[in-house]
């Protein structure tokens, strides 16, 4: 179980530091899907990319992997509404197809990502039971 854990960690890690990434790099991009009751959305989203991008490289190491976790958690979650408005709204966002067929699986995968964050850094064991070293 370890190695799935090390292996999600790494796979988990990769995909927040390449968003975290284009949040920094093209903050115009997203901007558009911003709900607008969110204040300084630009800076939010600048902001989000580097918590991605930290609790990227804290979830690979020992020290902050917990706290990471629980925080790329709580990020999924709180993106939930950005998500629901670029596909209620059908936001054209260079890149990302405008379908169903994308938006559908987005949204109902970001339950699993929050599991995800919280089984691969050791917070959870569902749906596997054994060791929580990490």
């Amino acid at each position: 179980m370890a190695d799935g854990r090390a292996w999600l960690r790494t796979a988990l890690a990769g995909l927040y530091a390449g968003i975290g990434a284009v949040h920094l790099a093209r903050p115009d991009l997203l901007m558009p899907i911003m709900p607008d009751w969110v204040p300084e959305p630009r800076f939010v989203i600048l902001a989000t990319g580097l918590c991605e991008i930290a609790g990227a490289a804290a979830l690979l190491g020992r020290r902050f992997r917990r706290a990471a976790a629980i925080g790329l958690a709580l990020y999924a979650v709180c993106v939930y509404p950005a998500n629901l408005k670029h596909a209620l709204d059908h936001i054209a966002v260079p890149g990302i197809p405008d379908s169903w067929w994308y938006h559908g699986p987005r949204l109902a995968f970001q339950p699993v990502l929050v599991w995800a964050a919280l089984w691969a850094g050791g917070l959870v064991d569902w749906p596997v039971r054994g060791s929580r070293r990490v």
